[in-house]
């Protein structure tokens, strides 16, 4: 598991529970867009910072199962859901994944934090039953939660083989901020208002 960041004092947190896609695999630690979102949190005048607990390999059970730990350690502002491709690469029940990420919202939730759900989509090589139930699972929890929802973690690249490394899964270094980009359009409404730059 990666956890990193350095608290200073009255900084909100920003919690990421996700798999190797936020955990940074195959990357060095500070080119993860973790790390690259906490640098536009701090560029664009907020004053949260941003704990990475991301897994590799981690499905939605797992990141359940540590959830309660991860929210009591850090009493996050806002938690950013990007579980849920591990799931789906295993073909395991899109219900057993509906009911974890609801589980996981309403925990992070009842601990005062605002949600950003990172959906994901799958290649169709799944069958397009499996995949459109996949995809539509992420928007359907989200609206029965009132979280909000980037519906797709990798929009904009996905189908750009240079995006990614040799196992055409995990993104290189360089998409990098592209996916803070995608995360920043959804996240910036939750954060309020920046402070004032001196």
């Amino acid at each position: 598991m990666v956890m990193f960041a350095v608290l200073p004092a009255q900084a909100q947190t920003v919690l990421v529970i996700g798999d190797s896609l936020s955990a940074g695999y195959g990357l060095r630690q500070q080119e993860a867009w973790p790390v690259l979102l906490g640098e536009r949190l701090k560029q664009s005048g907020y004053s949260h910072v941003v704990v990475n607990a991301s897994t590799s390999g981690d499905t939605t059970a797992n990141g359940l199962s540590r959830i309660d730990a991860a929210l009591a350690a850090n009493r996050p502002a806002v938690v950013i859901l990007a579980l849920g491709a591990n799931d789906g690469l295993r073909g395991l029940s899109v219900n057993t994944l509906r009911d974890n990420l609801n589980a996981m919202v309403r925990k992070s939730q009842a601990a005062g934090a605002r949600v950003l759900i990172a959906g994901m989509q799958l290649p169709p090589n799944y069958g397009p039953d499996y995949t459109q139930k996949f995809a539509a699972t992420f928007n359907d929890v989200s609206k029965s939660t009132g979280s909000a929802l980037l519906p797709f973690l990798l929009d904009g690249f996905a189908t750009d083989p240079k995006s990614f490394q040799a196992d055409g899964i995990h993104p290189v270094a360089a998409a990098q901020p592209r996916i803070v980009d995608n995360i920043w359009a959804v996240l910036r409404p939750l954060l309020g208002k920046p402070l004032a730059r001196r």
